[in-house]
């Protein structure tokens, strides 16, 4: 892989000598700074706390929708986190239906790829909005590898030092200390949920009250009143039952044991097959295709061959890194 190497002198003349004002993000795992380039490029510079576990990470993985990395001078993302888009400070137009469901199949394939398509498996670790990023054309990139885990050759969960953000953990693996790529799994059905409520993971309800999303949807489901925890805004462009299909999917991937969570590849393919439908004219909708669609993912399941896998095809990984990023 191409890439460049930058002196510390480079970055700081690149982010004014790492001002506060050039702060786009932080987190537990680094700060995030908007510099330039010599070349006057926009970049995203991070000044990680797990810069060693980051770049074996990063180093193993190629793919469009993944946050594209050299040494931690990333790519920069006009958009800024899906956390941002669903969740403005301001009475911004809420995101389309239909483009709240691409962002999700987008990061669901990486997380497929992450899990399924590498030398190793790579568990992301802390899967959540503020790390599903959002590029000019809204395209999501899934970033920051920070509490990412390689998988050992030998084994297919391990135990660990529980990481990650309240509001997504998976409770099986809080228990039993143990990582799995169905953690991951859990992590983003939270992520469906704040893309059809429109709430955060951890929300205030009518009575300031902090509410976990994940277990305030599971009761809604439980006493058939899912239409109340749904995003109103989103009604007005027909998709209730398209909602309905999406917390469906949502309701699996929070399932308390991981063994009956769907794969990463599944839920990649269902989140495929509801936007291939929902753009296909209403008199050519086949309500059993989606059935059909369901049980033939669950197969591929546990198939460990990806060649015919659309995602993984060559021709739409993501190119080395160019030169100056």
């Amino acid at each position: 892989m191409g890439a460049s190497i930058f002196t510390e002198e480079e970055l700081q003349r690149a982010t004014d000598n790492f001002d506060d004002t050039r702060v786009i993000g932080c987190g537990g795992y680094g700060m995030v700074y908007r510099g330039i380039l010599d070349n006057q490029r926009t970049v995203a510079i991070k000044k990680s706390k797990k810069f060693v576990n980051e770049i074996i990470v990063l180093s193993q993985i190629n793919h469009r929708h993944i946050l594209d990395v050299p040494m931690l001078v990333y790519e920069y993302i006009s958009n800024g986190s899906l956390f941002d888009v669903l969740h403005p400070e301001n009475h911004a137009s809420p995101l389309p239906l239909q483009a709240r469901l691409t962002i999700a199949e987008q990061a669901a394939e990486a997380l497929a790829y992450l899990h399924s398509a590498t030398n190793r498996s790579i568990i992301h670790g802390d899967v959540k909005s503020h790390n599903i990023l959002l590029d000019d054309d809204l395209s999501a990139k899934v970033s920051d590898f920070g509490a990412s885990q390689l998988v050992p050759m030998d084994e297919d969960e391990f135990i660990m030092f529980v990481q990650g953000t309240l509001g997504y953990l998976d409770p099986e693996c809080m228990q039993t200390r143990r990582l799995t790529d169905r953690s991951d799994v859990y992590s983003f059905g939270v992520v469906l949920l704040e893309l059809i409520t429109g709430k955060k993971a951890i929300y205030a309800d009518d009575a300031w009250e902090k509410r976990s999303l994940a277990t305030s949807f599971l009761v809604m489901m439980k006493e058939q009143r899912l239409r109340d925890i749904l995003d109103d805004r989103l009604m007005g462009e027909g998709g209730e039952q398209l909602l309905g299909e999406v917390a469906a999917i949502a309701k699996e991937c929070l399932s308390v044991k991981g063994e009956e969570r769907p794969c990463m590849k599944e839920v990649a393919e269902r989140l495929h097959s509801l936007r291939r439908l929902r753009l296909q004219p209403r008199e050519e909708y086949d309500p059993g295709e989606r059935e059909m669609v369901k049980a033939e993912e669950t197969r591929r399941c546990t198939e460990t061959d990806t060649s015919g896998y659309h995602i993984l095809d060559s021709s739409t990984l993501l190119n080395n890194v160019d030169a100056g990023r």
